[in-house]
């Protein structure tokens, strides 16, 4: 083989290993990122607990609370 095929081959092969690489890294950061993003809903109260939030309902408010 000449010099110029064996260092063609060399950076074929750099070339897959940091494609392996990356598309490990990014499989793993999606995997992160989505049980992160499930998280929310997963210990949302209103989800967790229908019911009592509809008979708090009155005491729910959104923005700021004005003295009655």
């Amino acid at each position: 083989m000449k010099t110029a095929d064996k260092l063609l081959v060399a950076a074929a092969a750099g070339f897959l290993a940091g494609l392996v690489i990356y598309m490990v890294r990014r499989a793993e950061e999606k995997r992160v990122l989505s049980e992160v993003s499930n998280e929310g809903y997963e210990t949302a109260y209103d989800v967790l607990f229908p019911d009592r939030l509809k008979a708090t309902g009155r005491r729910l408010h959104y923005g700021p609370v004005l003295p009655e």
